[in-house]
């Protein structure tokens, strides 16, 4: 089974920071609504940052709602890593949660804005496993 990455980064950068740390590629979700989308063409993990300062409403960034409503790109989908900030309290991380229960994946990971080397190696050796399980 494949290893495919998806992932949104805001124009602030920190999910884009944490994959460049990660060194396992991915395609990136696009920013405005005017670029192409992106299709899924295989099983990948996505990445995504909450938002919303902790409030549900909101915590999805629009971009990652539009690529999973696309029914193909929504049946690929096997694990959602998120990002978040700690400040957010019970809802650190709270976009993955909403991803997990609404497209019945696991949340394979949380970290905090782009992570720590720590965060890093967890996640590769964690996606190793995961992939492996999966195969």
């Amino acid at each position: 089974m494949s290893s495919s990455l998806i992932y949104f980064s805001s124009v602030s950068g920190n999910t884009d920071r944490f994959m460049d740390k990660l060194g396992r590629g991915g395609d990136r979700l696009p920013l405005r609504k005017a670029d192409d989308p992106l299709r899924a063409t295989e099983p990948y993990v996505l990445v995504t940052p909450t938002y919303g300062g902790g409030v549900e409403g909101g915590a999805v960034p629009k971009q990652v709602i539009r690529f999973l409503n696309d029914p193909v790109n929504r049946s690929l989908i096997r694990g959602v890593i998120a990002a978040g900030n700690t400040n957010f309290g019970e809802a650190y991380g709270l976009a993955g949660d909403i991803i997990s229960s609404k497209c019945r994946v696991p949340v394979l990971y949380r970290f905090e804005l782009f992570g720590t080397a720590d965060d890093v190696d967890i996640v590769g050796q964690g996606l190793d496993a995961f992939w492996q399980r999966l195969s």
